[in-house]
């Protein structure tokens, strides 16, 4: 878990010292998204768990609109980089 969220954060960092852009949170996000859905094709039943992944994807749409609103390229690039739309 750690590697993988370090690679994250390597990947998407805007600057050497950059370790909580709204693009690293969107990549952070994103891992987290696909190990909950992972989860929930082994555990049918799990209704607990629904509730983090719809908090976490909804953060997710707030912060891609933010970037959206505010920084166009970015957001071009992350949609691009984590294969998020279509």
């Amino acid at each position: 878990m750690k590697q993988t969220k370090k690679d994250i954060i390597k990947s998407l960092a805007i600057n050497s010292k950059d370790v909580g852009s709204a693009e690293i949170q969107i990549g952070l996000l994103s891992n987290k998204i696909e190990k909950l859905a992972e989860h929930f094709k082994k555990f049918k039943k799990d209704k607990h768990s629904t509730m983090g992944l719809s908090k976490s994807v909804n953060k997710r749409k707030k912060l891609l609109s933010y970037l959206k609103k505010n920084n166009l390229k970015s957001y071009e690039k992350i949609i691009k980089q984590l294969n998020l739309r279509k």
